[in-house]
């Protein structure tokens, strides 16, 4: 494990959203991390993709909506 340097504001704004999101702020700025690499990796894919695919790999049963 090492650290990383970023901007005080970055900083922040992970804090912030990791409140919301309900996970620490090194588990927020992992998150944006592994899904800012699968979209460069995958550019045609949409965010909904890059989740969609997590899921899966994990093992995550998915439930398809059914249109009413």
């Amino acid at each position: 494990m090492g650290i990383v340097k970023i901007d005080d504001r970055v900083h922040e704004e992970v804090r912030r959203a990791s409140a919301v999101m309900c996970r620490s702020i090194n588990a927020q700025a992992e998150f944006w991390l592994r899904i800012g690499m699968l979209a460069e990796a995958n550019p045609t894919w949409s965010f909904n993709d890059i989740v969609k695919a997590q899921l899966v790999e994990a093992g995550v049963g998915l439930v398809e909506a059914t249109a009413a």
